[in-house]
């Protein structure tokens, strides 16, 4: 015989999955994708921990393993690589709502070759890899959730990579502007420039030069 469940409880329960879609901007990614049972919310809420990262404190060091897959709540990471001179490469920004890992280490459990420090102070949800692997056993939904995610990273990354390697110094610095509009004014000049790859003094360049363009329109 089916159980009856009171009107009480269907409220309950339905206030649970609203607050979670309005409180949780992980959650809502994901039902942007596949639409989520209030189960399989509780399933991640109870497989992901939230951690608050104070500025310049470090997520993930060079040669140690990336143990969790990250998503930025609020905040700003970055992915960077050191050279032999000191000097800093910048392969990620992460801001609200994206995620970041080195996945290399993450998936094959190697040491990694590269930093993940907060920008600013940053409350990240995290997963583990055993606990990545169990979402996907308990609810295969999420093979599917994460595929997405994965194939919509890996078209930003080709991207990102095209832009390196041939675009000139104006057009590296409007790929920028297009795809980080909301990080213009939250990252010193110098960070933008290591993402880039151009000096500091190149980018004072390229921004006087873009400003005295709009300036002849």
């Amino acid at each position: 015989m089916a159980k009856c469940v009171s009107p009480i409880s269907l409220l309950l329960l339905l206030f649970m999955y609203n607050y979670h879609q309005v409180n949780n901007p992980m959650i809502n990614t994901f039902q942007e994708i596949i639409p989520l049972s209030i189960s399989e919310i509780e399933l991640v809420e109870t497989l992901f921990s939230t951690h608050l990262y104070r500025r310049k404190q470090c997520i993930l060091q060079e040669n140690k393993v990336c143990n969790t897959l990250n998503f930025v709540e609020n905040g700003c990471l970055r992915m960077y690589k050191t050279n032999e001179k000191g000097n800093i490469h910048i392969v990620q920004f992460a801001s609200e709502n994206t995620w970041i890992a080195d996945m290399n280490s993450f998936y094959s459990q190697t040491p990694s070759e590269f930093f993940i420090d907060a920008i600013e102070d940053t409350t990240v949800r995290q997963i583990t890899r055993t606990d990545l692997y169990r979402l996907y056993t308990e609810s295969p939904k999420f093979n599917r959730i994460f595929r997405v995610l994965v194939e919509e990273a890996y078209m930003k990354l080709q991207k990102r990579l095209l832009v390196s390697i041939s675009a000139s110094a104006q057009q590296k610095y409007l790929y920028f502007t297009q795809t980080y509009p909301h990080l213009l004014q939250r990252l010193p000049q110098t960070q933008i420039a290591a993402f880039l790859g151009i000096t500091p003094v190149s980018l004072s360049n390229v921004k006087a030069d873009s400003l005295r363009g709009k300036q002849n329109t």
